[in-house]
């Protein structure tokens, strides 16, 4: 009995260990299928999350490219406005055109208004530079130093360059239409005309487009001028005459240098007819001594003191032993020294009459008499002010002392600025009540 009972007992163990399971044999059965079935329910959680992941992924990597790429094309379409506008040649025709506008004002330069000026002016500047690409394509093709440039090279369409000039040029000359003057605008939109429409074609028919572009180089500070005192006169040629004359060694100097470069374009030259440089020599020598008397000019007309007059002297002359040099002796050394003088020598000029410029007599004047102008209705009013309370004193003596109590009115605020409302007083009767 007790051997049958444990016997039932132990088999009883047995049948128990069976079905709790084992850990140590059946290791599968009891511990594992917790941990599994986590593993189970996690897994499709962690495939579910792999695609986002990627998409995110992917998404990023398209906005950097896409900002990368809006970030070159702003780059190439900078570089091509860049170099389509000349920059470097456009940034000398505002630094002639602010010189203008220094010495056509008076004591005081109106700041706002220089910046005015040289920002319209760099911008018909850019737009002229831009159509003469767009008509010069074909030439600038077959010429070394022109062959890179954004038209002949293909980096930008003729008809993307032709809206970036026609719209920087209208915004240019309206700019200096509204913030300037219409004679300015005017100056600004002839000198484009004829830089891009008559320079331009003339430049592959006949030799005398280096006059005709000489006349373009001298209107920017005319234009300057006239943007400060709505004027010209006699004096506001002294820095265009310069400019004129100066403009004529240095492009004859280019013309040498580059001759055969022009005519593989196509384009007519004085120095093509002149092999030996002599009449090219001395084309540059009598404009150097045409210069010569500006500095006296700009003293006797006032412009200028003085010292300017022996400066300039100075720098005409040896401008003009460069050119003689070059007369003597044609040749690419001689030439380039000429050149590298011109470069050297308009700056220097300009610097000499800002310096020593005197107040424009003109705009003096016209600042005087407007001055004048005000100060007249201003005491006009102060006299009618004066005359209406003894008036009023006359017929009542009461009325005016109560009158007598209430703030002075305020001058300015009837004339010249008609527009302000006039002050309205409380009569002290209506305290009464």
């Amino acid at each position: 009995m007790w051997r049958g009972g444990a016997t039932a007992a132990s088999a009883a163990r047995a049948l128990r260990s069976r079905m709790l399971g084992d850990p140590i044999h059946q290791p599968s059965t009891a511990i594992l299928p917790i941990p599994s079935a986590r593993a189970a329910c996690s897994a499709p959680s962690a495939a579910s999350t792999a695609p986002i992941v990627a998409e995110a992924a992917a998404a990023s990597v398209a906005v950097s490219s896409g900002a990368r790429s809006a970030s070159d094309v702003l780059r190439h379409y900078g570089s091509c406005y860049w170099e389509l506008s000349k920059a470097r040649l456009s940034a000398l025709v505002v630094a002639t055109s602010g010189a203008g506008y220094v010495l056509g004002s008076g004591s005081i330069v109106d700041i706002a208004g220089l910046c005015y000026t040289c920002t319209g002016t760099m911008m018909v500047a850019a737009s002229a530079n831009t159509l003469n690409q767009v008509f010069e394509i074909k030439n600038d093709a077959k010429m070394k130093r022109t062959m890179l440039r954004p038209l002949p090279s293909g980096r930008i369409s003729p008809v993307h360059a032709a809206m970036w000039a026609t719209t920087v040029g209208t915004a240019g000359t309206a700019l200096l239409a509204c913030k300037a003057n219409d004679l300015a605008a005017g100056l600004a939109a002839s000198n484009l005309i004829l830089y891009a429409f008559v320079y331009t074609p003339l430049k592959q028919i006949h030799p005398v487009n280096t006059w005709v572009g000489a006349v373009v180089g001298a209107i920017p500070p005319l234009l300057g001028w006239a943007a400060a005192a709505s004027e010209l006169s006699l004096n506001s040629m002294i820095l265009p005459a310069a400019l004129y004359f100066w403009q004529l060694p240095h492009f004859m100097a280019l013309a040498y240098l580059c001759r055969a470069d022009y005519l593989a374009g196509g384009y007519r030259m004085l120095s093509f007819a002149d092999p030996t440089g002599k009449r090219t020599a001395w084309v540059s020598l009598r404009n150097c001594l045409y210069m010569l008397p500006l500095g006296l000019f700009a003293y006797n007309w006032g412009l200028t003191s003085e010292w300017f007059s022996f400066e300039a002297s100075l720098l005409t002359t040896g401008l003009a032993m460069g050119a003689l040099s070059f007369v003597l002796a044609p040749s690419q050394k001689s030439a380039r020294r000429m050149f590298h003088g011109s470069l050297l020598y308009l700056p220097a000029l300009m610097a000499g009459l800002i310096l020593h410029r005197l107040p424009n007599e003109q705009k003096e004047h016209n600042n005087i008499h407007q001055t004048s102008e005000i100060a007249g209705v201003l005491r006009g009013a102060e006299l009618w002010d004066e005359e209406e309370r003894a008036r009023q004193q006359r017929e009542d003596p009461k009325h005016s002392r109560r009158a007598q109590s209430r703030p002075p009115v305020a001058y300015a605020s009837v004339a010249p600025f008609p527009f302000l409302p006039v002050p309205v007083y409380v009569s002290p009767e209506a305290h009464e009540f």
